[in-house]
């Protein structure tokens, strides 16, 4: 699985099913149980797929899935490749206070400015929150190639389960692709 080089801290990919997503999902609840290398869990129609802890280190990805019934028979998968939820929460807080950081520090600066008064020190604050913010985006970018390995085992297991109920579906027809 390659990934692109875009803008995107969170990959997304999507896949179309010709069986029903409870076929689906039960190979999930299967794998749950017959494999030791990653965690699966199922909430719904939700698969969150992660690495056991004591293989986890700060920026490991986990795969999120949900895969739902787009008409009877055939169903739709959602990928989603994140840090960890406490991980992903605490990025984007720190994203937001820079934000907001940034929003109250240009009020500032314009304040003085407008008012004639000096405004160096709000308008560095301004500029530094902009270095910071760059800070932040560069320090996720590194976190999901750190965890680029990792995504593509996650991306790997997924596709092994999908592929046992093609060929168990195969093989109880006698076809073969």
């Amino acid at each position: 699985m390659s990934l692109p080089n875009e803008i995107v801290l969170r990959p997304r990919f999507s896949m179309d099913f010709d069986y029903s997503n409870e076929d689906i999902l039960r190979l999930f609840e299967e794998a749950r149980t017959t494999q030791k290398d990653f965690i699966v869990s199922r909430v719904d129609d939700h698969v969150f797929i992660k690495f056991p802890v004591e293989k986890q280190h700060f920026w490991s990805p986990q795969l999120h899935i949900e895969i739902f019934e787009t008409e009877p028979g055939k169903s739709k998968l959602h990928g989603l490749f994140g840090p960890k939820p406490t991980v992903w929460t605490m990025f984007m807080f720190l994203h937001f206070i820079v934000a907001g950081l940034f929003i109250a520090f240009g009020i500032w600066a314009y304040t003085n400015w407008s008012l004639d008064k000096d405004f160096a020190i709000q308008l560095f604050l301004t500029i530094m929150m902009v270095v910071l913010w760059i800070v932040l985006y560069f320090s996720g970018r590194l976190g999901r190639s750190a965890g680029k390995g990792e995504m593509q085992e996650l991306h790997w297991f997924m596709v092994d389960v999908l592929e046992k109920r093609h060929f168990n579906n195969s093989s109880k027809t006698g076809q073969t692709s």
